[in-house]
Order: C-alpha cells, then sequence, then structure tokens
C-alpha cells in the first residue's frame, strides 16, 4: 500500500473517530486532510460510499426522529437540486480550482466556528429566502466536493427543532445526497476502481466508532473540538495554496 493510501486510511479513523466525540461531518474532516496529498477526484468515490454505510444504518435506527415535512418539503429538492449542479460543473472548473474552493469553504467554516465558540454567538432566524438560497448553495458544495454540512448547518440556523431530531434529519439527507453521488460515480466510471480500497477502509468505520466512544468521556469535548477546528483551518489554508 502507498503511502498516500495509507494517509488516507489514517485520515478516515480520526474522522470517524472525531465525529464519535463531537459530532463533526466525517467527510468535511477526511477530506480536507486527505486531499492534501490526493486529488479529490480520487479521494470522493472512496470517502462517500463509505459514508453512506455509516449513515444508511444510523438514518434507519433514527428513522422516527426525522422530521419529514423538513427534509421533504424543504431540505432535499433544493439540496439534490444543488448537488446536481456542482456535481455538473466540477469538470468545468477543473481540479486546481475546486480544491482552492474546498479549501476556502473549510477556511470559512473552521474560522466561523471557532469565533462563534470564543464569543458564544446565539443562533439567530433567517428569512425564508435567505434559508432556501443557503440550502441551495450547500447543494452545490455538496455536488462539488460531498461537503454540504456547514453551508447547509449556517443556513438551518435558527430552525425551530430539537436537538435528536435535527440530527436524525441531517443524517438521512447525507444518506440520500451521498446515496446519489455514489450513483453517479457509477456512471461516469470512478466507483467501480475505488471499491476494492472502500472494502480495504470498512473496517476503520467501526474502529473510529470505538475510539471516539472511548475517548469521549476522558477528553474536554470543547478543547478537542477547538483542536480540530484550527486543525482543519490550518489543513484549509493549505488546499488554498496553488500547487
Amino acid at each position: 500500500m502507498s503511502l498516500a493510501l495509507l494517509w488516507l486510511g489514517a485520515c478516515i479513523l480520526l474522522a470517524y473517530t472525531v465525529e464519535a466525540i463531537t459530532g463533526f461531518g466525517s467527510i468535511v474532516i477526511a477530506l480536507s486532510l486527505a486531499a492534501l496529498v490526493l486529488p479529490l477526484d480520487q479521494v470522493m468515490p472512496i470517502l462517500v460510499p463509505l459514508n453512506i454505510v455509516m449513515t444508511g444504518y444510523l438514518s434507519w435506527r433514527l428513522r422516527r426522529q426525522v422530521h419529514w415535512p423538513l427534509l421533504g418539503r424543504l431540505i432535499l429538492p433544493l439540496m439534490l437540486l444543488g448537488t446536481a449542479l456542482g456535481y455538473g460543473l466540477r469538470p468545468w472548473l477543473g481540479d486546481q480550482l475546486v480544491r482552492m474552493l474546498f479549501g476556502a469553504l473549510v477556511v470559512w467554516f473552521a474560522g466561523r466556528s471557532l469565533w462563534a465558540m470564543r464569543h458564544q454567538v446565539q443562533a439567530v432566524s433567517r428569512l425564508r429566502w435567505q434559508t432556501r438560497l443557503w440550502i441551495g448553495l450547500a447543494g452545490v458544495t455538496h455536488g462539488l466536493f460531498a461537503s454540504g454540512g456547514p453551508l447547509l448547518v449556517y443556513g438551518l440556523t435558527g430552525v425551530a427543532l430539537d436537538k435528536a431530531r435535527f440530527r436524525a434529519t441531517l443524517i438521512l439527507v447525507w444518506f440520500s445526497l451521498n446515496s446519489a453521488l455514489t450513483l453517479a460515480f457509477a456512471a461516469d466510471g470512478s466507483l467501480l476502481p475505488a471499491l476494492p480500497t472502500v472494502a480495504l477502509y470498512l473496517p476503520l468505520l467501526p474502529l473510529g466508532i470505538l475510539l471516539g466512544e472511548w475517548a469521549h468521556q476522558r477528553v474536554d469535548e470543547n478543547r478537542f473540538r477547538q483542536l480540530v477546528l484550527v486543525l482543519l483551518l490550518v489543513a484549509g489554508a493549505a488546499l488554498l495554496w496553488p500547487r
């Protein structure tokens, strides 16, 4: 196994460990670190199918907590449309620009999260058109680099939904969108060569969750979250640097 694939395995293990501790999106973490040494179009057909394994299981387990009206009437239609647009834009933008756009998204997400934690920013409700705009843009970023979470959570700021239902609804969003992306990767021919690597990394998912659950009671979650955000900030800044 090459050093690059070993690095990708380490990124996947770290990402799912962090998600088990803090609730962070595993793809954003794994992709931002892996993209430092591997092309995005090589990494995404590996990370996206891995994610649907986890989100598929969680979606079934949490299906009774999903807020179906929010999912079906607002989030999913706009996200699917945006994802299709983002996926279609990728060949036109080129690998270098997509990589730099992803770096900008990671820097924005990490920087904003650190600032909000430091200043204890309270959620503010948005106008309906603003919410729809941010959800659509989240779909575009998901189509470009399977990372719609930062903009979607930002767009849904202030939505009146308890934490458990919000989490269950978002998990089903990622399962749905990543299933669609996996079908797109199958159609464009990038999925089949990636499947042996996907199978190789599958055991890292439960291992990361076990490590995260073990560490959850032993680390200060806020401090750890800050550390991860700083790591993402540095990684995002490195992705902005032209190769």
